[in-house]
């Protein structure tokens, strides 16, 4: 009589081989979601990083600009031209950091361009000394953001007695510098960061195109506070 062999019928050997199969589906489908979240958690931060440097770069630069002229308007009499701004773009003169530039002041434009998936918010410098206009068409521009579904630059218009008119989006005085500037812009849906609100205040007189100018640090509180008055309907104080 032979021996009795053991091991596993057909049918265990089967079963044993779907579970596997089952238990690694699982566990690819896990390790996957967990891929995508890690990716997904990545993407997030990049694009927040990159949101809040460009933000703060582009406010400290804002809060920075002085009323130095790069340009002048023979049409209007020699007209110094401190500042030009519309929706689309603003110029101006103010200090870069010494990592980023060199040679005393610099004439800076922020500026709005169509991209590839939408709004770009492009950034140009060259030196105020011996300026030209022509002179930023050969500067290769810095993409700050890409890809916005919508972006515009606001002014703060004071009357004579220094209180807030309100906003506009064309600047109409080029020979002082606004008081403050606003931008406003927009992300795709689905995008996973949000824009905070930016409103810039120069630190400087915007009456100061030479001379004495108030305080630096006086003068930009009370533009806030009057910014911030002029949307609090509640604060009348």
């Amino acid at each position: 009589m032979r021996p009795r062999q053991s091991g596993f019928t057909l049918v265990e050997l089967l079963l044993a081989i779907t579970l596997m199969g089952l238990l690694l589906a699982l566990a690819y489908g896990g390790l996957r979601a967990a891929w995508k979240a890690s990716d997904s958690g990545q993407d997030m931060l990049e694009q927040s990083g990159k949101l809040r440097i460009t933000h703060q770069f582009i406010r400290k630069q804002l809060n920075l600009m002085l009323p130095l002229a790069f340009e002048t308007n023979e049409e209007q009499g020699g007209e110094r031209i401190v500042f030009e701004g519309g929706a689309g773009q603003v110029i101006f003169v103010g200090p870069m950091p010494g990592y980023l530039a060199r040679g005393g002041p610099q004439v800076q434009l922020l500026q709005l361009v169509d991209g590839r998936d939408g709004l770009d918010l492009q950034f140009m410098n060259a030196p105020l000394q011996d300026f030209e206009l022509e002179l930023l068409n050969d500067v290769e521009p810095v993409v700050l953001l890409e890809g916005l579904n919508s972006a515009a630059f606001e002014f703060l218009e004071l009357d004579e007695l220094g209180q807030p008119l309100g906003w506009v989006s064309d600047w109409a005085t080029p020979s002082i510098l606004p008081a403050a500037v606003r931008l406003n812009l927009q992300f795709p849906d689905g995008y996973s960061v949000h824009w905070p609100e930016l409103v810039a205040t120069a630190r400087l007189d915007a009456t100061a195109v030479s001379g004495g100018t108030t305080g630096a640090e006086t003068y930009s509180q009370r533009i806030q506070d009057m910014i911030r008055r002029s949307s609090d309907p509640q604060d009348t104080n």
